[in-house]
């Protein structure tokens, strides 16, 4: 869905439709992402009460930052380059210290929290996206990470504190809080900022209460009935409220109970997607950073169609390599270290600092 939304103003074919259809409260693409995390709040609260705060940190910490250098690294050493060269400048012009290079790609970003959009003015006057922008974006996806990794350090609090084990309603309230939060980012967006200062950040307000509702539905899963009519219902919800408004404030829980009940219904084969091999986020990182590169050697000018389908091909080239060369092999660490948990940390140490006995050392 988020290289479909894409595609339109990467390849210069305007806006997405959908976001006119719904009002221009989300487009396609940013469904997709308000739905990923509410799923994600459901997958990774569910893994916060299964595991103390070293483990739950460490497991976000391989599933996130491995896959997300390395495409840090393609954009800046193998994309980058090629897209300068093509644009008519000298490689040897583009390895360099200059600010807005390569090099302060990868450091200014490496954090998740993206400083720096593009490299030089790559794209720039090349391809309809930089066109309209008047920027050079190398990879627009990869935005979303930093919220993602916000609400993470939200629920490892409430790990540490035991909260969603013991006092399961300390998210309830937190989640109503957020509800609040976003009624306001609506109905009055300046005064959230005059209200709670550090909380200011609209998108950072909107993102969390999608991922906090999905954390809901993984704590109170006990409680949850999943029934058709009830998904009939969160259906009509969330396409009345994405085309006639307030999908961010009653849509979100609707179409996460949607998510949630179609997880569970849809036939066995479908549900197997993504069980073993998962190569959705691959799919996500790469899908942006090759549309503004393939509308750079003009693949553009053969149509939303042929265009948006030569992107997820190779979009999904991408993420089997990085699944099968980056992420599995980091997931593989989840017992390693850290993810033994503070308990299995802490008696390695004793272990390696008990003394010997002395016979032992005779």
């Amino acid at each position: 869905m988020v290289i479909l939304s894409h595609s339109f103003p990467t390849a210069g074919y305007g806006s997405d439709p959908f976001g006119t259809w719904a009002r221009g409260q989300q487009n396609l693409g940013g469904v997709a992402v308000v739905g990923f995390f509410a799923l994600s709040g459901y997958l990774v609260t569910k893994s916060g009460r299964n595991s103390d705060v070293v483990q739950f940190m460490w497991h976000r910490f391989i599933r996130i930052f491995p896959a997300f250098w390395v495409v840090l690294l393609v954009g800046a050493f193998v994309i980058g380059p090629a897209a300068w060269v093509i644009s008519g400048n000298r490689l040897d012009d583009y390895f360099t210290l200059a600010p807005g290079g390569p090099v302060g790609y990868i450091t200014q970003n490496w954090t998740l929290t993206i400083h720096q959009l593009g490299i030089y003015d790559i794209y720039v006057g090349t391809t309809p996206y930089g066109d309209s922008t008047g920027f050079s974006i190398l990879n627009g996806s990869l935005w979303t990470l930093a919220y993602e990794w916000s609400c993470y350090l939200i629920i490892a609090v409430l790990v540490l504190f035991g909260v969603l084990t013991r006092a399961r309603a300390v998210l309830l309230g937190i989640t109503a809080l957020y509800f609040a939060l976003e009624v306001v980012r609506l109905s009055s967006p300046e005064t959230l900022a005059q209200v709670i200062p550090f909380i200011s950040d609209p998108v950072a307000v909107d993102l969390t209460f999608a991922f906090l509702v999905g954390g809901c539905f993984a704590l109170y899963a006990d409680k949850v009935v999943f029934d058709y009519r009830l998904a009939l219902l969160s259906a009509a919800v969330v396409v009345g409220t994405l085309h006639y408004g307030g999908f961010a404030v009653i849509g979100y829980p609707a179409m996460c109970y949607l998510l949630l009940w179609l997880a569970t219904r849809l036939p066995a084969r479908l549900r197997r997607i993504g069980r073993v091999n998962d190569y959705s986020y691959g799919i996500y990182l790469y899908g942006f950073l090759l549309q503004q590169f393939y509308a750079l050697i003009g693949l553009d000018r053969w149509g939303y169609i042929p265009f948006t389908v030569i992107v997820m091909v190779s979009a999904f080239a991408c993420a089997w390599l990085s699944w099968h060369l980056i992420e599995k092999q980091a997931l593989k660490l989840k017992g390693w270290g850290p993810g033994r948990g503070y308990r299995g940390v802490l008696k390695r140490l004793r272990t390696r600092l008990r003394p010997e006995p002395a016979e032992a050392k005779g």
